[in-house]
Parts: structure tokens; C-alpha cells; sequence
């Protein structure tokens, strides 16, 4: 199977590295199939649509920033990152976050109703 996008070109993938997000993620509630692209050598992978491949989540483990947020119950969390040009500006949705399970193919979205977590925690720190 393939789909094509902008970013990556186009990208073959096969049914079973779909994962599925049965209420979608925030704001793209219609869209429930995704499939996880890594690159090598970089900590961001790129949750990119099936329905609609133009739509891509990059994604940052939450636990390179906080070790408390470790994989739990086979569901490793990631932060949505928002991107900028310029790095100082980008920022990490620690608020709500998105779930995976490598082993069940699935994944969710859940809002934290902690008031500590931001919104747009900045990923890179100006010195």
C-alpha cells in the first residue's frame, strides 16, 4: 500500500503498521488510521494520516523531557510539536498527550487535567 505526501514523497507501508486511533486525534476526530514514521538519528517521529496523508503529527517522547513519564502499561507517550523556523519557538503540547502501543496497533489522544502540564512547553532552551 502507499500513500503520498509533501514531506516524506511517496511512503509505502503495509496493513499491519497501521495504527489505529479509534476517537482520532484532537480536532481531527474523523481521521482514525495513522501510521508512525521514524527517521534514524532524530528523536521525532511523524504521525501521518491514511485517510488523508497531508495530515502529519510530529511527535517527541515525553520522556526524554520527564523521566516521571515513562512507558506505562505497553503506552509510550508523546507530545504533539508545534514547529517553527525558528527553534526558540517550538514547542511541545505536554497538556495532551498522545498515546501508542507498539505490541496492539493502537493509540489515543487524552487531555491531563493536571494545571502543571502547558500547553506549549518550549522544546529548546535559549542560553
Amino acid at each position: 500500500m502507499k500513500i503520498q505526501n509533501k514531506q516524506f514523497g511517496e511512503i509505502e507501508y503495509n496493513e499491519d503498521s497501521i495504527f489505529k486511533f479509534k476517537d482520532g486525534i484532537i480536532g481531527f476526530e474523523e481521521l482514525s488510521n495513522f501510521i508512525l514514521i521514524t527517521e534514524k538519528e532524530s528523536y521525532f517521529s511523524w504521525l501521518t494520516s491514511v485517510e488523508q496523508p497531508e495530515i502529519i503529527f510530529p511527535l517527541f517522547p515525553i520522556e526524554l523531557l520527564n523521566e516521571d513519564a515513562k512507558k506505562e502499561n505497553d503506552l509510550e507517550p508523546f507530545g504533539i510539536v508545534k514547529l517553527d523556523k525558528n527553534p526558540a519557538n517550538i514547542t511541545i503540547n505536554l497538556k495532551a498527550p498522545v498515546y501508542i502501543n507498539y505490541d496492539a496497533k493502537i493509540g489515543f489522544q487524552k487531555i491531563s487535567e493536571s494545571e502543571e502540564l502547558p500547553l506549549d512547553f518550549p522544546l529548546f532552551v535559549n542560553n
